[in-house]
């Protein structure tokens, strides 16, 4: 669990078009954005920052995202791909994580590994 993550950027557009997408069929939703950002998360309580990066291009980060079954872990990576994502571990059980565990991994456009998973 956390309370937000911030991520930098090259391109605000297509990152909101891509988390709209895969965070959709876990729930989540754009709460907030302006000029040079946006926010995800429940309504009104955005959690998953999007700023536009001015500077130099960051490193990439992992995000997990909690999904509610297995079908929402398949949806977020079917429409992350869809949405200008890359594939980075199709949606399935990761038995080495735990017994229970189901993920599914993308990398965004701006090439953070983006994760959910349902354990």
């Amino acid at each position: 669990m956390y309370d937000h993550i911030g991520l930098r950027v090259a391109d605000l557009d297509a990152a909101t078009r891509f988390y709209t997408a895969v965070l959709a069929p876990l729930g989540y939703g754009l709460c907030s954005s302006g000029d040079g950002y946006a926010g995800f998360g429940p309504k009104g309580e955005p959690a998953l920052w999007l700023h536009q990066n001015k500077g130099r291009k960051a490193d990439g980060a992992h995000i997990a995202f909690r999904a509610g079954d297995h079908d929402a872990v398949k949806t977020f990576h079917s429409e992350g791909l869809k949405s200008g994502g890359r594939d980075n571990g199709g949606a399935g059980p990761r038995k080495d994580y735990s017994p229970t565990y189901y993920a599914a991994f993308l990398i965004d456009p701006d090439g953070n590994n983006v994760e959910a998973v349902c354990a």
